[in-house]
């Protein structure tokens, strides 16, 4: 490692903490592809560090002020259990998988993950009917970009839960945090809107990977000093993020974070093929 590893890992995780406050995404579909393939650490110790940085990114957006009235408390909490539950089922499992298999799913995921957003670009779950009940895991929210209070109902309960614990195995598999699953499972399938869908799932990731790090750590798959460079750089890239997200137009979310996937996936392939 050379004297501007650090300044780099710091700048990356800047980005990677701007993209997961934004998205949901937890910021580590961006800072793994720059770990492993930019800088070349193992994969593994990759998605260790990228764990620190989803747990940053949760907390500065949970304590937020501005994601407040969007963020789903009880839809989230709900979602947690199984996606704790598939975190520690991930962390056990991925000693046992290969380099060239972490690559592929992760290429897999992404790019799946990038056509399903590219199809829901232009298709909104909110009612503006503000007299409909939100049911008990719905929610309620003023929204900017319509400029009047919006209404959603959770739909397919039982997918939301499938989802969450898949996405809690990846997020123990590839330490990218489960929002990759749930974001577009919730916008596409279930009824919630992609700001609140967002919101939501970067608020609870944090406990998701919480689940998973402790294993990384007993297995010496983290690194102390990058990964607190990547957690300063996570820190301040997630207040760049959610002063960002109540301005950013919710197709234009969408849009981003369907490029961003797409890159990843392309650049995954390629690594497993060569692998």
């Amino acid at each position: 490692m050379s004297l501007l590893t650090i300044p780099l890992i710091m700048a990356a995780g800047g980005v990677a903490g701007c993209l997961g406050a934004l998205l949901g995404l937890g910021g580590g579909v961006f800072l793994i592809p720059f770990l492993n393939v930019g800088l070349g650490l193992d994969m593994t110790v990759s998605s260790g560090i990228s764990l620190m940085t989803v747990m940053a990114t949760s907390s500065i957006v949970a304590a937020g002020s501005s994601n407040q009235k969007v963020i789903n408390l009880r839809l989230g909490i709900l979602l947690q259990i199984p996606a704790v539950a598939g975190g520690l089922l991930g962390a056990e499992v991925v000693a046992a998988l290969s380099q060239r298999t972490l690559a592929t799913i992760f290429a897999s995921v992404t790019g799946i993950i990038a056509v399903v957003m590219l199809t829901r670009l232009d298709r909104r779950n909110v009612i503006l009917d503000t007299s409909v009940a939100p049911g008990p895991l719905g929610g309620s929210y003023f929204d900017g970009e319509s400029g009047r209070q919006i209404v959603y109902r959770l739909r397919r309960l039982p997918a939301a839960l499938g989802v969450s614990f898949s996405g809690g195995v990846l997020s123990g598999l590839l330490g990218i945090g489960g929002g990759i699953l749930q974001v577009p499972a919730l916008n596409a399938w279930c009824g919630v809107p992609m700001r609140a869908a967002a919101a939501t799932t970067a608020a609870m990731i944090g406990v998701t990977a919480l689940g998973a790090a402790p294993i990384y750590y007993a297995r010496d798959r983290i690194v102390a000093p990058l990964a607190a460079a990547a957690v300063l750089g996570v820190l301040a890239g997630s207040r760049v993020g959610m002063w960002m997200s109540p301005r950013a137009r919710a197709r234009s979310l969408k849009l981003l974070m369907a490029l961003v996937l797409a890159g990843v996936s392309v650049t995954y392939f390629y690594r497993a093929a060569t692998l």
